[in-house]
């Protein structure tokens, strides 16, 4: 994503970080699960003329489709746990994401009699009524603070509790992460992770 085509920079580094965190957690998922002969499913098959990867969808019993983050398998490839990665930086967000996220899981699981759990890694800015909401459809949350990301980019001389209208911080916080080297760009990922890694893999077991 070139800089100069950036015409909303908030939104395109708070995306950026929220990749980062869905790819190591996707790598380290498959990895664990994978000891207990399942597998983690980010992708959906791969189009026949363009070679591409699709979206991953899931379909409940009125064919409405769900695009998932992510779906661990077992080795009959039965989904036995839905995940979803959600990242946002304002509360007035909260109710689209969380909604959608209830109605998705619901439907999902009333379909496959496999599926044991849900699960929802959520970084960013939460309300507590959104929590609740989703924790009575029980839907297993991890929550990566905002103010845990704020700390981590600040050890970077970057700044990411702006205000709202603040577009000038919000460019020069883009650009600065943008010039970071892919590790380092990882490690900031590998540091929201480890938050919640302990428990979400007790989860898992």
């Amino acid at each position: 994503m070139s800089r100069k085509n950036i015409t909303n920079p908030g939104s395109a580094l708070g995306e950026a970080i929220g990749t980062q965190l869905e790819t190591v957690l996707n790598k380290h998922l498959d990895l664990f699960v994978n000891r207990f002969s399942c597998r983690l499913i980010s992708k959906g098959p791969k189009n026949i003329k363009t070679q591409k990867e699709t979206k991953l969808l899931l379909y409940d019993h009125f064919g409405t489709s769900y695009n998932l983050d992510a779906v661990i398998a077992n080795e009959s490839m039965q989904p036995l746990i839905l995940m979803e990665y959600k990242y946002i930086r304002y509360k007035k967000h909260n109710r689209d994401k969380g909604s959608w996220l209830c109605t998705a899981h619901d439907a999902i699981r009333r379909k496959y009699t496999s599926i044991r759990s849900s699960i929802a890694i959520l970084a960013g800015s939460w309300s507590g009524t959104s929590l609740a909401m989703m924790k009575s459809h029980e839907i297993n949350l991890f929550v990566i603070p905002f103010e845990h990301i704020v700390t981590l980019l600040r050890e970077y001389d970057i700044t990411f509790d702006w205000g709202e209208k603040d577009r000038v911080t919000a460019m020069e916080s883009w650009n600065k992460y943008e010039r970071l080297p892919k590790s380092k760009k990882r490690s900031i990922a590998n540091r929201m992770m480890i938050l919640i890694k302990s428990e979400l893999e007790n989860l898992l077991k």
